[in-house]
């Protein structure tokens, strides 16, 4: 290799690394924070195939690539993120980072940075490129998922969308909900329990208030993650795979990454391998993690055959 190519080289994979630290870098911040997407997952090389295309068979992926310091990111991405948890983790969002994964990046032959695409059942359906606000995007989630629905690719119940429908002015909006305000101020300044205490009340006074119940299990889950080392989680689990508590753990690790199938399956097979209090205990926490989704979502639904299946 002449010294002018490994120069080269070098800076290529200098400059990449550096975008993948800045990028670890600013979510850990946001999961610090208690602000991160719970069903965004950073995606390189190494675990595309995997995280986008092998997920994409059991449920929506919504793909985004996106480059460092550009506010037309930074703009896409915060309204992925808003929709992904409006929506309650009924699709995951994938984040690539053009210049932390340039090869991928190359490889997707993306017409604009950002750009935004679906995959589903290992197929791509492009959508917007170059700057696109959070109404945007969400008119074209609605289209792909109606055209899915149309197709039968998806069930016909299946929404894909929360609530929200206020356009996205390119900041950030106060809650018209007092009960919303006052969870997003604690969450902001890092005050779980009083966030979590916030909707507890929402859901008393109104027990039949979806929404609450949503966002009141996921700042649990929330709550619970924030702490854990996951790497020291997995290990204590698969050596103690008996013990309920350290199943427990690695689901919620695995809910907060987008991992339901496997958090549910996980639980499952401790009900099945233990028994008294410990089967009870693992049946209750993966009823807690129900509540992570959506009602009728056909994840829940599918777990709760396989509860069923192991109890039984």
């Amino acid at each position: 290799m002449q010294p002018s190519d490994f120069s080269m080289q070098s800076a290529v994979d200098l400059g990449a690394r550096k975008a993948a630290l800045e990028r670890e870098a600013k979510r850990q911040a946001e999961q610090s924070s208690g602000t991160a997407n719970p069903y965004a997952i950073d995606v390189d090389e190494q675990n595309f195939q995997q995280e986008v295309l092998e997920r994409s068979l059991n449920t929506p992926v919504v793909l985004a690539v996106l480059q460092a310091h550009s506010e037309q990111s930074s703009q896409v991405e915060r309204a992925l993120d808003r929709l992904a948890i409006e929506a309650g983790g009924q699709w995951a969002v994938a984040k690539i980072d053009v210049q932390a994964s340039p090869q991928l990046a190359q490889a997707l032959r993306a017409p604009g940075v950002p750009m935004v695409a679906m995959v589903i059942g290992g197929q791509v359906v492009p959508g917007p490129a170059g700057p696109a606000t959070r109404e945007q995007i969400r008119d074209w989630l609605s289209q792909v998922f109606d055209g899915l629905r149309e197709q039968g690719v998806l069930p016909e119940n299946y929404v894909g969308l929360g609530p929200g429908q206020e356009a996205d002015t390119g900041q950030e909006q106060a809650p018209a909900d007092p009960v919303e305000a006052e969870a997003q101020e604690a969450l902001q300044r890092g005050d779980f329990a009083a966030a979590e205490a916030a909707y507890a009340k929402a859901v008393e006074a109104d027990p039949k208030n979806e929404e609450a119940k949503l966002r009141l299990a996921q700042v649990r889950l929330v709550a619970r993650v924030r702490e854990l080392d996951a790497g020291e989680a997995r290990q204590a689990a698969a050596e103690r795979p008996d013990d309920v508590e350290a199943q427990a753990r690695v689901a919620d690790i695995d809910m907060y990454g987008g991992k339901f199938d496997d958090a549910f399956d996980r639980m499952i097979a401790t009900v099945k391998r233990t028994s008294g209090d410990d089967r009870d205990a693992a049946r209750k926490h993966l009823l807690l993690l129900f509540e992570v989704l959506p009602a009728g979502d056909p994840r829940v639904a599918k777990a709760r055959r396989g509860l069923t299946a192991a109890l039984f």
